[in-house]
């Protein structure tokens, strides 16, 4: 599946970037839009700027977080896949995959654009957050069912 056709805003802001990073950034926007259209529940995303950076929400099911995409201010030759720093996924990641990525603090994945990319596990990661919400509702009822 391709992913659609990029708004206008968002072509504006990915030709930012050099062409190394905007290269890679757009392969993990189609990773997101690929790993949405595989996962039950998820739903279609609304594609948006937040803060300047490219953003994907699942408004219409509400599953999961937004992912934004950019780059690190520590390393802008990288790229940077945020989450909200008040979930647990860094953390989740991080204990999961700390082979595979960089990471800054509780809110980036940081992905060399040059090196290869860590497909795998990046949908994994992709997949965690967009089922954010679903997971974390699933957990608190199976809790109440066993208190």
């Amino acid at each position: 599946m391709s992913p659609p056709a990029l708004p206008a805003a968002l072509s504006e802001t990915f030709e930012r970037y050099s062409t190394d990073v905007s290269r890679r950034l757009l392969q993990i926007r189609s990773l997101i839009f690929n790993t949405a259209a595989n996962t039950p529940d998820v739903g279609v995303l609304t594609e948006t700027l937040k803060w300047g950076e490219a953003a994907y929400l699942t408004a219409a099911s509400g599953s999961g977080t937004t992912i934004r995409l950019g780059t690190p201010k520590s390393a802008p030759d990288c790229c940077a896949v945020f989450v909200n720093c008040q979930t647990t996924l860094i953390s989740d990641f991080r204990s999961h995959f700390a082979d595979d990525f960089i990471f800054e603090g509780n809110r980036a994945l940081i992905i060399p654009a040059k090196a290869p990319l860590p497909e795998g596990p990046l949908v994994l990661c992709l997949r965690a957050a967009l089922t954010y919400h679903l997971h974390k509702k699933q957990k608190a009822k199976a809790a109440m069912i066993k208190a």
